[in-house]
């Protein structure tokens, strides 16, 4: 591969880094000001080599950077890179258990987790999903969520219509406050809070966990609560950082 050519795979690498959703093949060669021809046999190259996904649709996706482990088909590479420091530093902060969680379909995955030094702690088997309704990271998530479209989720979600009213309500508080706080957790004994994760665009695309003990949570809730919004906020600025780097080659024909 030519200099140019070098240059331009770690450009495309570094702007789909900081891409939260699929670019198709013109957004790629418009962002990177480079051929068609070009800009395709790029992603090809990376599709080929397990670092780009493409959709059935066309788009293309970053699943992992050089060195990173693929986590099945989900691309969440860019989320885990710049939610590591700012997690580890809340649960430092907090003394308790943090998450970052992802709403797939109607559940939450827990991509990550960091743990607290002291003796009692907080964990869960993050290879289970849960129901996004019942879980703090959840409520965060879908309070992003058009009424039309938390509507047609909870219908999913919760067939039954008496059984909405309560996560409705718990929907509209995560919307005035910043952040979920659920006292009753899918584990007995546990609390947890969530704050959002939004991406350059202000759409919720993860959240924030601090979880532990309820007895700890409920004691602490007004510090927690401070530190789970600041570490949410703190990788959504991070994201939002990152969509804003342009390219640094210029386009031209291929040496």
């Amino acid at each position: 591969m030519s200099g140019r050519g070098a240059e331009r795979i770690l450009d495309l690498l570094e702007w789909l880094s900081a891409r939260s959703e699929g670019v198709s093949l013109t957004e790629t060669v418009l962002a990177l000001d480079v051929p068609k021809s070009s800009g395709l046999l790029l992603l090809r190259l990376l599709t080929e080599r397990g670092y780009v996904e493409r959709s059935k649709g066309g788009t293309y996706t970053l699943v992992r950077l050089p060195g990173e482990v693929r986590r099945g088909s989900d691309a969440w590479g860019t989320l885990l890179r710049v939610s590591d420091v700012p997690l580890r530093d809340a649960v430092e902060a907090s003394n308790e258990t943090g998450f970052v969680a992802v709403l797939e379909g109607a559940q939450i995955r827990y991509l990550t987790k960091c743990l607290p030094s002291r003796e009692i702690r907080y964990d869960r088997d993050i290879t289970h999903l849960r129901q996004a309704h019942l879980v703090a990271s959840g409520l965060a998530i879908l309070s992003g969520f058009d009424e039309a479209a938390l509507h047609a989720h909870l219908e999913f979600a919760l067939p039954m219509p008496e059984a909405r009213s309560d996560v409705l309500a718990a929907v509209a508080r995560a919307r005035e406050s910043g952040c979920a706080v659920n006292l009753k957790g899918v584990v007995e004994g546990a609390a947890g809070i969530a704050a959002p994760i939004r991406d350059a665009d202000g759409r919720i695309v993860a959240a924030i966990n601090i979880s532990g003990p309820r007895e700890r949570i409920v004691a602490h809730v007004s510090e927690l609560t401070d530190i789970t919004i600041r570490t949410a906020q703190r990788v959504s600025e991070e994201l939002a950082r990152r969509s804003r780097i342009k390219p640094a080659s210029k386009g031209g024909n291929d040496a």
